[in-house]
């Protein structure tokens, strides 16, 4: 069998800084949602790159951030356990804002590993060249990365020597999925995550970070996948708002996933969407798991 250069690359941050931007632009694809709104990644996501010399397996994770509940501590132990068992790690930390307590965490948590950490500037090209240099400075006094690169997703700049930075330091290994594989998450949690992302596009208040999806049925029938899903939030007045005036929201918010689901999966879809209120969801480990949120996440 071909041997290639191959191995994994956790992609670590404080919330917001651009992970998942980042992800996406490398494979070309969607596989992570992205919205404006800090902690929106709540489980780690693999998604694989592929080329004719190399396979990356680049583990997106939650934002690091101070924990107020059991969410948020799972979400923090996803993001550093993905770091223990990877080759490179990628530590993303934004061009225009200032270094802050989560990156001063995350910067002495993954020191610990003996792997090669690239500091990676996102977002360079919303600063001037004279405040990324600055920028660049001030993490080379805070500790010693194997390498320091500006880039900027959006923009498409210095991705391609990301990756050739990132390929400099794999060895020689296995091929660890096919080549048209490009995330190892299953159709239901594309589902769960698609869905989200509407809502935290749509709604504002609290709604974001006290919502959650639990696929209630799942069923193809003649060339028509059948969907229903309950989103799940923490009171009632969060009820009130998904659903919206005359249910407009809510039906807002399922044609937008529907047909984003349907580009993405190449199907038709019928999909129904119910609101149930399940208080303090967040605190309650049972609940955490059974929304898609457990141990098997990382």
């Amino acid at each position: 069998m071909k041997e290639i250069k191959s191995g994994f690359v956790a992609i670590v941050g404080r919330p917001n800084v651009g992970k998942s931007t980042l992800l996406n632009t490398i494979l070309h694809n969607k596989v992570a949602i992205v919205t404006p709104k800090a902690q929106t990644t709540r489980n780690r996501i693999q998604g694989i790159y592929n080329d004719n010399e190399s396979q990356i397996v680049f583990m997106d994770t939650p934002g690091v951030h101070k924990a107020k509940h059991e969410m948020g501590k799972f979400m923090n132990k996803v993001a550093l356990s993905s770091t223990k068992s990877t080759d490179v790690i990628l530590f993303l930390t934004p061009a225009n804002k200032r270094i802050g307590d989560n990156d001063h965490f995350i910067l002495k948590a993954i020191q610990e590993r003996n792997v090669p950490i690239i500091l990676v500037i996102t977002k360079s090209d919303l600063v001037k060249k004279d405040e990324l240099v600055l920028k660049i400075t001030e993490w080379n006094k805070l500790a010693k990365f194997h390498e320091v690169i500006p880039i900027s997703s959006l923009q498409n700049e210095n991705i391609t020597q990301l990756l050739a930075l990132i390929k400099s330091n794999l060895q020689l290994g296995p091929q660890y999925y096919p080549d048209d594989v490009l995330t190892d998450q299953p159709e239901k949690f594309l589902i769960r995550e698609i869905i989200r992302e509407k809502i935290l596009l749509l709604t504002e208040e609290e709604i974001p970070h006290s919502v959650a999806i639990l696929i209630d049925q799942f069923e193809e029938q003649d060339n028509l996948l059948k969907i229903m899903a309950s989103i799940c939030v923490e009171r009632t007045s969060q009820k009130g708002i998904i659903i919206g005036k005359q249910g407009k929201m809510i039906k807002e918010i399922g044609t937008k996933a529907r047909l984003e689901l349907e580009q993405i999966l190449n199907t038709k879809i019928f999909l129904e969407l119910f609101v149930k209120v399940v208080e303090k969801w967040r605190e309650k480990a049972s609940m955490i798991a059974k929304l898609g949120y457990n141990k098997e996440s990382y």
